[in-house]
């Protein structure tokens, strides 16, 4: 499996970044999660188990934690007409609170692979830090409940198990309903969505549901925070297999189930979540604007702009617009502020498709020129000189810079 730590998103506004920000690519291994009636860690579990992953492996790797008399079951059942699996955790009685370094030492103990630790950790210590939040305590404080039982931990190692199983290498979700009304847990009576559901899908579109039921429980949410990389329809893919996963209680006005759609991504260019800051300035000197981008550029911005506006009071002024990852937003908006002077910064999230692309040199009369090779589909290149590489020799020879840009045109054309 080929998630990584760090998310991650998307083609809509409002991801949180908290998985791996992996390009979908064409043939890339995708899991699509359906949450029409929302999501839950016994229905992720149950459409996982569905679509073919191992039960048998599952149920050996969240043995392997030490939980006692523990026994995964899954039934099938009908829901509203439609099959589905059903998971079940049957377990001897236990009254343990767990803190979160317990449940980790335990994961880290079992006998799984390192990307299903390091999955089912990052899903743990999501929830650890949405209660945290919300408690207003320290992740390190903080004891689960509910979600520190042994059938939420089975929940979650499973899902990990079963996720790295079936080779998913970026899931993509559907809105998310939480349903509606009151539930109670252990604090006492709370809205639905509880509030470290609420907390874990901040930033994540939701979908419209009047269903009086809790559809989407902490765990549910945690897993989605924890793997998501986009929401919103059905990717291009071909489907290879698909998973029902049914709820626990049976809801009047439609089927309670999550359906995963696994396969691979098809006639895509690859895309990844890239983020927009930009600011106005209307006070500074062309050089100062200059040495920001110079530096923004050089700390990791994706690219750098200025756009010429008219401001208020009729003033000229300048917009800077950074393209860059999500882990160098702190960065790059800390040296804005110190370079301008500006007093504030907007942002927000992009999807970005770009060409497959690959190094290459090619000789000429005057030396090697470097280049980027573009692949616009799987029969059209195009390839691009690089400036720096054609400046230099430029300078060399004493030769008009467009003079070598078409050498090295010319060379790649007669050898591709």
């Amino acid at each position: 499996m080929a998630f990584s730590s760090g998310v991650c998103h998307t083609n809509w506004h409002g991801i949180p970044d908290r998985c791996s920000n992996k390009p979908l690519t064409p043939a890339m291994r995708l899991a699509y999660l359906d949450c029409a009636s929302g999501i839950s860690g016994d229905m992720t579990l149950g459409a996982l188990v569905d679509a073919g992953a191992d039960l048998g492996a599952i149920s050996d790797g969240v043995a392997s934690l030490g939980l006692p008399g523990l026994q995964i079951v899954a039934a099938e059942v009908k829901k509203k007409g439609f099959r589905a699996t059903q998971i079940t955790i049957e377990h001897e009685p236990e009254h343990a609170h767990r803190h979160l370094h317990q449940i980790t030492d335990m994961i880290d103990a079992g006998a799984l692979t390192p990307p299903q630790k390091e999955l089912a950790k990052r899903i743990f210590t999501l929830l650890g830090e949405a209660e945290a939040k919300v408690h207003g305590t320290t992740v390190r404080k903080v004891h689960f409940h509910e979600v520190g039982a042994i059938d939420s931990i089975a929940d979650i190692v499973g899902a990990a198990i079963g996720f790295d199983s079936l080779g998913v290498e970026r899931v993509v979700c559907s809105p998310i309903p939480t349903g509606c009304g009151f539930i109670e847990i252990a604090h006492g009576r709370v809205s639905v969505p509880a509030p470290a559901t609420a907390e874990l899908l901040k930033g994540v579109p939701l979908a419209a549901s009047d269903v009086e039921a809790e559809l989407t429980t902490p765990t549910g949410a945690a897993i989605v925070a924890a793997l998501a990389q986009s929401f919103g329809p059905v990717p291009p893919m071909t489907i290879e297999k698909i998973g029902y996963g049914a709820g626990q209680r049976d809801l009047e006005s439609q089927p309670n189930l999550l359906r995963l759609l696994v396969g691979e991504a098809v006639g895509v260019r690859a895309s990844e979540q890239v983020w927009v800051l930009a600011t106005n300035l209307d006070d500074i000197s062309g050089e100062m604007i200059g040495h920001t981008c110079e530096r923004l550029l050089a700390a990791g911005a994706l690219d750098v702009t200025t756009t010429p506006v008219q401001m208020k009071k009729n003033r000229p002024g300048v917009t800077v617009t950074v393209l860059c990852a999500k882990g160098e937003i702190e960065k790059l908006e800390a040296i804005v502020f110190q370079e301008t002077g500006t007093l504030g910064i907007r942002r927000w999230p992009v999807e970005r498709h770009t060409l497959k692309r690959e190094q290459q040199t090619v000789e000429t009369d005057w030396g090697p020129i470097e280049g980027v090779v573009a692949h616009l589909d799987e029969s059209t290149r195009r390839f691009s000189p690089e400036y720096e590489s054609c400046r230099r020799v430029a300078a060399q020879r004493a030769l008009p810079l467009h003079v070598v840009y078409e050498a090295a045109e010319r060379s790649w054309r007669s050898t591709s």
